[in-house]
């Protein structure tokens, strides 16, 4: 089990800029795939990206492509995610969540792939 704790949510307005990051503690990290989700007000959970182990591979939704950009660093057992051209759509409560398959699965868009989740951060972008 990894325990996520996110932060960078924040106030911003359409067309700016944020960077999430998500701090992982535990032994196991550096093994487990990880996503970022997203959830807004009277909507169900969605997902956004996930990066594989090694952040070699990276797989988004359509609406986010070009736009936001996933990367970690295992050393430090840091996820990122940077949030550039920023709609009011994307506002939401963001999470971060651990897929313990790691190295023998592949990358999950579904929520029920992930065994841990942080407790998230909310971004809203005015228009």
């Amino acid at each position: 089990q990894v325990q996520l704790v996110e932060s960078g949510g924040g106030l911003v307005q359409a067309g700016g800029s944020l960077r999430l990051s998500c701090a992982a503690s535990g032994q196991m990290f550096s093994s487990y795939h990880m996503g970022w989700f997203r959830q807004a007000p009277g909507k169900e959970r969605e997902f956004v990206v996930a990066t594989d182990w090694s952040g070699e591979r990276s797989y988004y939704i359509d609406s986010v492509k070009g736009r936001f950009t996933i990367s970690r660093d295992n050393t430090k057992k840091m996820l990122y995610l940077q949030m550039n051209s920023l709609k009011p759509e994307d506002t939401a409560v963001y999470y971060c969540a651990a897929d313990h398959r790691g190295y023998i699965g592949s990358l999950s868009s579904t929520p029920g792939a992930y065994d841990d989740w942080g407790q998230g951060t909310q971004v809203t972008v005015s228009s």
